[in-house]
């Protein structure tokens, strides 16, 4: 992820296997926020549409906090400076964003997100840090 330029298809499929080894990593407990969050890890990069990974899970067969992170993760990831790309304006975030609306991400969560974009701007200018994402603010923290 802090690679300054394109990852080669070796680099993407190693990549790819953070959602299975952060679910692993949270198998086994019982606890609730837990649960939920291996669900997260596992199913936030699937795609409404059936294209994403890491099984290729289609509509209300994808868990919904992980249809509500995916959308939340690539807003947070075009609007935030990453070593390969600048961060993108917001109104062309918001634009890649609804175009994705039934192919990328689920249409009610969609929804619920423009519906709720007032509070997200609040909470991306109350922890705004020069334009970065968490995962490039962690990675500097020795």
């Amino acid at each position: 992820m802090l690679k300054p330029g394109k990852l080669d298809r070796e680099e993407w499929e190693i990549m790819k296997r953070h959602t299975t080894d952060g679910a692993r990593i949270l198998e086994g407990s019982e606890a609730d926020v837990i649960v939920m969050g291996r669900t997260i890890a596992l199913r936030h990069h699937e795609k409404w549409d059936g294209s994403g990974y890491p099984d290729g899970l289609a509509g209300e067969d994808i868990p919904l906090e992980g249809r509500i992170v995916a959308i939340g993760d690539v807003f947070d990831a075009l609007t935030s400076k990453r070593p390969y790309k600048q961060a993108f304006p917001l109104e062309k975030a918001f634009s890649i964003i609804r175009d994705s609306k039934g192919k990328h991400f689920d249409p009610d969560v969609t929804d619920a997100f423009f519906a709720a974009k007032g509070e997200i701007l609040e909470i991306k200018e109350r922890y705004r840090d020069n334009g970065e994402s968490l995962l490039m603010r962690f990675s500097k923290t020795p």
